[in-house]
């Protein structure tokens, strides 16, 4: 494989010749590594490579045209790809570099400076970042590319089989990995890599991956290319119990005002003086603390979050199509709703005849059985707001489980 650079600072990429198994691969005509100066391709007798951005602002900008004449110098072969080094690129994964280690040719831009003039970016087929980060230019992301692809070649490391199960190579963590001596001030091997039972240090090594992808990096665990990979449906059955299911609670208070509808759990009920529950949308306390309660499992926020009182759109709306788009909010994270509980508290009116309606309007919505969703009412013997009929509460706990 051939890697190209263009690089305001070529000696840079001499440490690759001091760097072992990259220094084998060079010597052994596994790899070529051939660095352009980008000042060679400068504009004018001094060889200018950068200047002010337009509209100004701090800093230098790489000029396009050395940029340009420098990729242009370079010989392509059939099968190549670009790559542009720059913060605002895909973070680098390990999957990226396998998929390169296909190519025959690599051609690496290293930014420098505040970056490069837009219209360079035209030349790359890929932008590539190391993180969310910021280095003084592209040479270092640009040599941990050729180390991280280099090794992937078949002949660059002794022992292939070193590859299969090392860190991001299958989406988790490697295992913890033991030498001699058994024992060290006070730390010992765990037992099953001495037992010689290969079936089950191998099961034990993948229970390890699982546990300390979950333990150190549970974002790999919940990215969307690793939830789409086999091995999660592995992970779902081998996670700890105490990862399935999550608790929220839930509050919420509405005043009561002449001119307005009383509605509770989707039912329209009849006060005796004749008022209902002031807010942006139909105030439906039960429904509001229930959607609380949901995103609070996942630590998603409140309601104020999803539906502004702001926002016009959500002004007399219906609760229950509020708490639709919760329970599918849910859904989409991966989770599922056990059962609901819940407490109205209220003076008047007599919410017993009406709690059976309520179920079933939430079951509906939830999608669990009604015998599943509590709803209870009380006083406050008349203290605070609810016993002096100033406003209706609701307090809601919701249980859910991973899917």
């Amino acid at each position: 494989m051939s890697f190209d650079v263009i690089s305001l600072y070529p000696n840079a990429f001499d440490n690759l010749n001091n760097m072992g198994v990259i220094t084998r691969a060079i010597r052994n005509q596994l790899i070529s590594i051939n660095v352009i100066n980008l000042r060679d391709y400068g504009v004018g007798s001094y060889k200018q490579v950068d200047d002010l951005p337009y509209g100004g602002g701090s800093g230098m900008l790489l000029k396009p045209e050395p940029i340009f004449n420098a990729f242009e110098s370079i010989q392509k072969f059939d099968n190549t790809i670009t790559l542009l080094m720059t913060p605002q690129g895909k973070v680098l994964k390990q999957n990226d570099l396998l998929r390169w280690s296909n190519y025959d040719q690599i051609v690496l831009i290293c930014g420098q400076y505040e970056g490069f003039d837009e219209r360079v970016r035209c030349i790359a087929d890929a932008e590539v970042s190391l993180g969310d980060f910021i280095m003084t230019g592209g040479e270092l992301p640009a040599m941990s590319i050729i180390n991280g692809v280099t090794r992937l070649i078949p002949g660059t490391l002794g022992d292939m089989n070193s590859l299969v199960s090392e860190s991001h190579n299958n989406g988790l963590l490697e295992y913890p990995q033991y030498t001699r001596p058994a024992k060290f001030r006070g730390m010992n091997v765990p037992d099953i890599l001495l037992s010689g039972n290969h079936k089950e240090i191998n099961d034990w090594r993948e229970r390890e991956m699982i546990k300390r992808t979950s333990e150190r990096r549970n974002d790999l665990i919940s990215s969307v290319d690793f939830k789409n990979a086999p091995i999660s449906k592995r992970i779902k059955g081998d996670k700890n119990d105490s990862m399935r299911f999550r608790i929220g609670n839930g509050y919420d208070i509405h005043q009561l005002v002449k001119g307005r509808d009383l509605i509770i759990g989707g039912v329209k009920l009849s006060h005796p003086d004749n008022i209902g529950l002031d807010g942006h949308s139909d105030a439906d306390v039960l429904s509001h603390a229930i959607m609380d309660a949901l995103l609070g499992a996942l630590s998603l926020g409140d309601i104020g979050k999803y539906f502004p009182p702001t926002d016009e759109k959500w002004k007399n709306a219906d609760s229950l199509v509020l708490l639709s788009k919760v329970v599918e909010l849910v859904k989409n994270q991966g989770w599922e709703i056990t059962n609901i509980d819940s407490v109205i508290v209220a003076e008047r009116p007599k919410f017993k005849p009406h709690i059976d309606l309520m179920k079933n309007n939430l079951s509906k919505i939830t999608e669990i059985d009604k015998d599943l969703i509590g709803i209870k009412a009380t006083t406050n013997e008349k203290l605070g707001p609810e016993g002096r009929e100033e406003g209706i509460s609701c307090h809601a706990v919701a249980l859910l489980e991973q899917k």
